[in-house]
């Protein structure tokens, strides 16, 4: 098969990058792959730690699919294994490990969701699961592994070197992790893999690894870790910061407004992976006064919004969101429920807290006190409020949750 020229491909795959290790040997395996007509084996390692995934999942997914659509193979690799261990990277203290069944249940979900981004053809991606080769290994060959690697070279990762300075424990296990990702590069004799500026050091070990086992190491190739919505924080679904592949377009454009200002060009290049030309020009435009933050803002939610549900749904978001937040309309459509409660009412933050709106009755209390709770569009004056549901009432919490509630008959 034919291929984009050796400095074509290079083009694109630098787009966003922030490492590309080393480049000439990427150079030289892409002129070999277009000698040849053979394919690159492009690697991307999911571990199903939750069932879903959000857009800062997706920059790299982004990328991986920048490499089919360049003619090569995305294989990517379904941790269920390496998702039994837990990913030490970034983390103060060994994280609870999950079972087979429950990596493998997260695992399916993970590949239906990031089918919104890459291209499922079957000459354009492949999926493993890395319990395929990691389980059936035996001691002597986890003994063999782990002897290709110090600990001086393990301990050179910074996580791994603050908790030990720190007096803070490391299960043995901890320091299989890097070893057991990188002999999924061996098993799938991978070409490149893609991660996380966090994920350098795993990826890294993959290549000397690979090398250890007489074949030609991999390349490495690093996107940014995407901020969460409060701007501070990588974005993460146990942080509540982050906008989801499978969101509502009314939800995913509500939840791109929040975005600090700051945050409006990065998530241009990034979210959507707009063109460099674009993103100065935005960041430019916001820094001189030339372009206002909420033109701006919106631009990104539109096209956040159109990236996963269509340019319609774009559109159609953006008119919900004035009509909601801009005139303070109700939206179109809001899901009912029946709930229990008694005859004479119910405690708001009872109520918050029945209808799925707050995981805890102190985050219900916590809500209804920062005044983000609110029954047919009056606000909740004080957490001992009564509420009356012999008939249907509009419940709102914060800006984007909307439910009609009423007492069971």
């Amino acid at each position: 098969m034919s291929f984009p020229p050796l400095n074509e491909q290079l083009d694109v795959i630098r787009q966003h990058a922030v490492d590309v290790l080393p480049e000439d040997e990427l150079a030289r395996k892409i002129e070999r792959s277009i000698a040849t007509g053979t394919p690159l084996r492009v690697k991307l390692g999911l571990d199903p730690s939750r069932p879903d995934i959000h857009i800062g999942h997706a920059v790299v997914l982004r990328k991986l699919r920048q490499f089919q659509d360049l003619g090569h193979v995305a294989v990517l690799i379904v941790g269920d294994f390496t998702a039994m261990i837990g990913d030490p990277t970034g983390k103060s203290k060994t994280r609870q490990p999950l079972t087979l069944e429950q990596t493998r249940e997260n695992g399916q979900t993970y590949v239906e969701q990031a089918a919104a981004v890459i291209d499922t053809n079957p000459n354009r991606l492949e999926i493993r699961h890395n319990s395929e080769w990691l389980d059936a290994l035996s001691f002597r060959d986890v003994i063999s592994l782990a002897a290709k690697y110090t600990v001086a070279q393990i301990l050179e990762r910074d996580d791994f070197t603050k908790r030990y300075r720190g007096g803070e424990p490391i299960s043995v296990h901890e320091f299989l992790y890097p070893l057991s990702q990188a002999y999924d590069s061996v098993a799938i004799r991978s070409d490149i893999e893609l991660g996380g500026t966090d994920q350098k050091f795993n990826l890294i070990v993959g290549r000397e690894i690979m090398r250890a086992y007489g074949l030609e190491p991999q390349c490495v190739l690093t996107m940014p870790i995407l901020e969460g919505l409060d701007g501070v924080e990588k974005m993460s679904k146990s942080l509540n910061n982050y906008i989801g592949v499978t969101d509502s377009p009314t939800t995913m454009f509500g939840r791109a407004m929040s975005i600090p200002d700051t945050l409006i060009a990065r998530y241009l290049q990034y979210g959507v992976f707009a063109s460099a030309a674009e993103v100065e020009q935005c960041s430019a435009g916001l820094a001189d006064g030339s372009l206002h933050p909420r033109t701006a803002k919106v631009d990104v939610a539109r096209r956040i919004v159109a990236t996963y549900h269509g340019d319609e749904a774009g559109t159609a978001a953006f008119e919900e969101f004035e009509r909601v937040f801009v005139r303070k309309d109700l939206p179109d459509e809001i899901s009912s429920m029946a709930i229990d409660a008694p005859l004479e009412g119910i405690n708001v933050v009872d109520l918050v807290h029945a209808v799925g709106f707050a995981a805890s009755k102190s985050e219900a209390r916590r809500l209804v006190q920062g005044g983000g709770v609110q029954i047919d569009g009056a606000k909740v004056g004080s957490i001992g409020d009564v509420i009356d549901l012999s008939s249907e009432r509009v419940l709102r919490v914060g800006k984007l949750k909307f439910l009609r509630v009423v007492r069971n008959a």
